[in-house]
């Protein structure tokens, strides 16, 4: 996990601005610091069969949502999270071309990461509770 050194803290929309929020890295904004995970390949792999069975899931039925790779989820002013894996369910999915940041999926699953695993536990569940999250899956690999 590299936390980028800021002056001050910023915010959600400042963030969001920012290139490294776009750039397909796993960059996110925990209480108003810009945090860049470098999970390992083993992550991948789990957040890749994760993905493969949810989504798997909802195509054998019509009506049951979506599941998709990180997104910018903004959950206050100072954070602005980017779960492993997003469902949506029928009807919620955002427009993937528009920009982000994107509403608070159904859920949200966070694979452990050695490097950010406090934020998933901690601060990243807290936020996703105050958000109203439904439903959080934190995988411990």
């Amino acid at each position: 996990m590299t936390a980028v050194p800021v002056a001050q803290q910023i915010t959600a929309e400042a963030f969001l601005a920012l290139p490294v929020s776009h750039s397909g890295w796993p960059a996110e904004l925990i209480d108003g610091e810009v945090v860049v995970n470098d999970p390992a390949a083993f992550h991948g792999h789990i957040q890749t069969n994760l993905l493969l069975a949810l989504e798997s899931w909802a195509r054998a039925r019509p009506g049951r949502g979506s599941a998709v790779f990180p997104r910018d989820v903004a959950i206050d002013d100072h954070n602005v999270f980017k779960p492993d894996l997003l469902w949506y369910s029928d009807g919620r999915l955002p427009d993937p071309l528009s920009p982000p940041p994107y509403a608070v999926p159904d859920l949200a699953v966070e694979v452990r990461s050695a490097s950010t695993w406090r934020y998933d536990v901690g601060t990243k569940k807290a936020g996703y509770e105050r958000r109203g999250l439904p439903e959080l899956w934190l995988v411990d690999t």
